[in-house]
Protein backbone atom coordinates (compact mmCIF):
# COMPACT_ATOMS: atom_id res chain seq x y z
CA UNK A 1 0.00 0.00 0.00
CA UNK A 2 1.24 3.26 -0.79
CA UNK A 3 2.38 5.54 1.73
CA UNK A 4 1.72 9.03 0.55
CA UNK A 5 -0.44 10.40 -1.52
CA UNK A 6 -0.72 13.90 -3.67
CA UNK A 7 -4.30 15.31 -4.30
CA UNK A 8 -3.45 18.15 -6.60
CA UNK A 9 -6.03 20.60 -7.92
CA UNK A 10 -6.96 24.36 -8.08
CA UNK A 11 -9.40 24.00 -5.87
CA UNK A 12 -10.99 27.36 -6.54
CA UNK A 13 -12.97 26.79 -4.19
CA UNK A 14 -12.11 23.64 -2.02
CA UNK A 15 -16.03 21.81 -2.04
CA UNK A 16 -17.57 18.96 -0.27
CA UNK A 17 -16.93 16.45 -2.91
CA UNK A 18 -12.76 17.37 -2.62
CA UNK A 19 -13.22 17.36 1.19
CA UNK A 20 -15.06 13.68 0.55
CA UNK A 21 -12.27 12.43 -2.09
CA UNK A 22 -9.49 13.44 1.33
CA UNK A 23 -11.92 11.70 3.82
CA UNK A 24 -12.69 8.62 2.34
CA UNK A 25 -9.02 8.27 1.41
CA UNK A 26 -7.34 8.87 4.81
CA UNK A 27 -7.33 5.29 5.71
CA UNK A 28 -5.48 3.99 2.62
CA UNK A 29 -2.40 6.23 3.09
CA UNK A 30 -0.03 7.33 5.80
CA UNK A 31 -0.70 10.96 4.13
CA UNK A 32 -1.98 13.18 1.84
CA UNK A 33 -0.80 16.43 0.87
CA UNK A 34 -2.69 18.46 -0.88
CA UNK A 35 -1.43 20.65 -3.81
CA UNK A 36 -3.14 23.91 -5.12
CA UNK A 37 -1.30 24.20 -8.37
CA UNK A 38 -1.17 27.43 -9.99
CA UNK A 39 -1.90 27.89 -13.52
CA UNK A 40 -0.77 31.33 -14.72
CA UNK A 41 -3.08 31.05 -17.63
CA UNK A 42 -5.83 30.66 -15.87
CA UNK A 43 -7.76 33.71 -13.60
CA UNK A 44 -9.02 32.45 -10.29
CA UNK A 45 -11.43 33.66 -8.41
CA UNK A 46 -10.01 33.41 -4.86
CA UNK A 47 -6.39 33.91 -4.13
CA UNK A 48 -4.26 31.22 -3.22
CA UNK A 49 -3.95 31.37 0.20
CA UNK A 50 -7.29 32.24 0.84
CA UNK A 51 -7.89 28.70 -0.35
CA UNK A 52 -5.31 27.11 1.59
CA UNK A 53 -6.32 28.75 4.64
CA UNK A 54 -9.62 26.99 3.98
CA UNK A 55 -8.57 23.40 3.33
CA UNK A 56 -6.00 23.69 6.44
CA UNK A 57 -9.16 24.64 8.45
CA UNK A 58 -11.40 21.54 6.96
CA UNK A 59 -8.85 19.61 7.77
CA UNK A 60 -7.56 20.96 11.43
CA UNK A 61 -6.69 19.04 13.90
CA UNK A 62 -5.38 15.91 11.19
CA UNK A 63 -1.63 16.20 11.31
CA UNK A 64 -1.81 13.30 7.96
CA UNK A 65 -2.90 16.13 5.83
CA UNK A 66 -0.61 19.34 4.82
CA UNK A 67 -1.65 21.54 2.40
CA UNK A 68 1.22 23.02 -0.48
CA UNK A 69 1.06 25.27 -3.64
CA UNK A 70 3.21 24.39 -6.39
CA UNK A 71 3.95 25.94 -9.82
CA UNK A 72 5.15 23.03 -11.43
CA UNK A 73 4.06 20.12 -13.39
CA UNK A 74 1.95 17.77 -11.38
CA UNK A 75 4.38 15.12 -11.73
CA UNK A 76 7.59 16.40 -11.16
CA UNK A 77 5.95 18.11 -7.67
CA UNK A 78 5.13 14.79 -6.59
CA UNK A 79 8.49 13.49 -6.69
CA UNK A 80 9.73 16.34 -5.26
CA UNK A 81 7.14 16.02 -2.02
CA UNK A 82 8.21 11.80 -1.80
CA UNK A 83 3.90 11.29 -3.16
CA UNK A 84 3.64 7.72 -3.78
CA UNK A 85 0.60 7.72 -5.98
CA UNK A 86 -1.39 10.91 -7.16
CA UNK A 87 -5.25 10.86 -5.76
CA UNK A 88 -7.78 12.00 -8.33
CA UNK A 89 -11.71 11.97 -7.90
CA UNK A 90 -13.97 11.54 -10.83
CA UNK A 91 -17.35 12.51 -10.81
CA UNK A 92 -18.68 10.94 -14.56
CA UNK A 93 -17.71 9.25 -17.18
CA UNK A 94 -16.54 12.43 -19.07
CA UNK A 95 -14.09 12.68 -15.93
CA UNK A 96 -13.13 9.63 -16.05
CA UNK A 97 -12.09 9.81 -19.55
CA UNK A 98 -10.08 12.85 -19.04
CA UNK A 99 -8.08 11.39 -15.91
CA UNK A 100 -7.15 8.06 -17.30
CA UNK A 101 -5.28 10.10 -19.78
CA UNK A 102 -3.83 12.32 -17.28
CA UNK A 103 -3.05 9.44 -15.39
CA UNK A 104 -1.36 6.96 -18.25
CA UNK A 105 1.17 10.38 -19.61
CA UNK A 106 1.97 10.55 -15.30
CA UNK A 107 2.69 6.72 -15.36
CA UNK A 108 4.80 6.61 -18.37
CA UNK A 109 6.29 9.98 -18.20
CA UNK A 110 6.20 10.62 -14.36
CA UNK A 111 6.16 6.34 -13.18
CA UNK A 112 3.86 7.57 -10.72
CA UNK A 113 0.54 5.81 -10.05
CA UNK A 114 -2.83 7.15 -10.05
CA UNK A 115 -5.72 6.08 -7.88
CA UNK A 116 -8.94 7.19 -8.45
CA UNK A 117 -11.89 7.72 -6.11
CA UNK A 118 -15.79 7.53 -7.37
CA UNK A 119 -17.76 10.50 -6.16
CA UNK A 120 -20.14 9.76 -3.68
CA UNK A 121 -23.91 10.31 -5.39
CA UNK A 122 -24.30 13.43 -3.50
CA UNK A 123 -21.65 15.39 -5.08
CA UNK A 124 -21.57 14.52 -8.54
CA UNK A 125 -22.95 17.38 -9.16
CA UNK A 126 -20.58 19.55 -7.32
CA UNK A 127 -17.88 20.68 -9.08
CA UNK A 128 -15.37 24.24 -8.03
CA UNK A 129 -17.15 25.68 -11.43
CA UNK A 130 -20.60 25.30 -10.19
CA UNK A 131 -19.96 26.90 -7.14
CA UNK A 132 -18.06 29.80 -8.23
CA UNK A 133 -21.29 30.15 -10.76
CA UNK A 134 -23.67 30.41 -7.73
CA UNK A 135 -20.97 32.75 -5.98
CA UNK A 136 -21.31 35.45 -8.89
CA UNK A 137 -24.82 35.23 -8.76
CA UNK A 138 -24.80 35.76 -5.11
CA UNK A 139 -26.15 32.28 -4.09
CA UNK A 140 -25.56 30.40 -0.81
CA UNK A 141 -22.81 28.28 -1.54
CA UNK A 142 -22.52 27.43 2.28
CA UNK A 143 -23.58 23.64 1.90
CA UNK A 144 -21.40 22.75 -0.71
CA UNK A 145 -18.18 23.83 0.79
CA UNK A 146 -16.75 21.89 4.04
Amino acid sequence: MAKQALFAGSFDPFTIGHYSVVKRALPMFDKITIGIGINSGKKSMFPVEERVKAIEKAFAGEERIEVKVYDCLTMDFAKEIGADVLLRGVRTTKDFEYEREIADINLKLGGIETVLLISEPEYASVSSSVVRELITYGKDVSELLP
